[in-house]
């Protein structure tokens, strides 16, 4: 039972933005042991019995023809209105992210039935409620040419960095390096292993521009996430003025 548990709790359910912020409240400790309502709830059902295949060949040993749904995806896990949800959520594409990913595996006589509450949570309280996967940053790549860098080390320049960073150009018949774009460079300094190159560039970085790569587990997109993250950021700024500007009037 407690892998399974573990198990229906990792799928990853699709809600658009507007319901978790336009329409259902937080949970909270207050509402945790009242009945699930459609303001602060979304109820789930997993039902699903195995049996065996009538139809199946009596020499046949192979499950997926021996029974019937004995292999239970996330796609069985089907969404149950409450109250008005049905109408108020129409449009809404209620259920799990991605709809392969298996969850038991039955034989005849086993079944499923369970009912499940998505309630609206915050990441502070636990890690389930965080919709935001890997998230990193780094600073914008600064490659700078010193000198002109032309034929066959124009070539090995160019293989020194990651695909799209240095281009050739056709100069007077000569092939000479240039940097195109150096936000794709990974920082692996492979050109420093080359004697006759690295006094040639300089590398670095630009100290006031940060790229941040922003990954979701599905619930909410990427873009969502820094939008609300900025929010966040804003509400705690505001909060560290008012702080200020309390102890300045004291």
């Amino acid at each position: 039972a407690e892998f399974l548990k573990v198990e229906v709790q990792n799928v990853t359910l699709e809600i658009t933005h507007e319901i978790i912020d336009g329409y259902m409240i937080q949970f909270s400790e207050e509402t945790a042991e009242e009945e699930a309502s459609e303001i602060d709830t979304i109820q789930l059902q997993l039902k699903i019995k195995c049996s065996r295949n009538p139809r199946a060949s009596k020499d046949s040993s192979d499950p997926r023809e021996l029974y019937l749904n004995h292999m239970v995806y996330s796609k069985d896990i089907e969404w149950v209105p409450i109250g008005n949800q049905a109408d108020v959520f129409a449009d809404s594409r209620i259920g799990p992210v991605h709809d392969d990913i298996l969850i038991a595996q039955l034989r005849p006589g086993q079944e499923l039935d369970i009912v499940m509450h998505c309630v609206k949570g915050v990441g502070k309280d636990h890690a389930k409620f965080s919709p935001v996967a890997t998230a990193s940053y780094r600073l914008l790549p600064e490659i700078t040419l010193l000198e002109p860098v032309e034929g066959e080390k124009a070539e090995r320049l160019k293989r020194c960095f990651s695909r799209g960073v240095i281009d050739l150009e056709d100069v007077r018949g000569k092939k000479v390096a240039k940097v195109v774009n150096s936000r794709l460079d990974t920082c692996s300094r492979e050109v420093l292993r080359h004697s006759d190159l690295k006094n040639s560039v300089k590398l670095g970085r630009v100290r006031d521009h940060f790229i941040f790569t922003v990954e979701s587990t599905g619930i909410l997109p990427p873009d969502v996430l820094v939008t609300e993250a900025i929010k966040v950021l804003m509400g705690k700024c505001q909060s560290f003025l008012n702080e200020m500007n309390t102890v300045d009037m004291e």
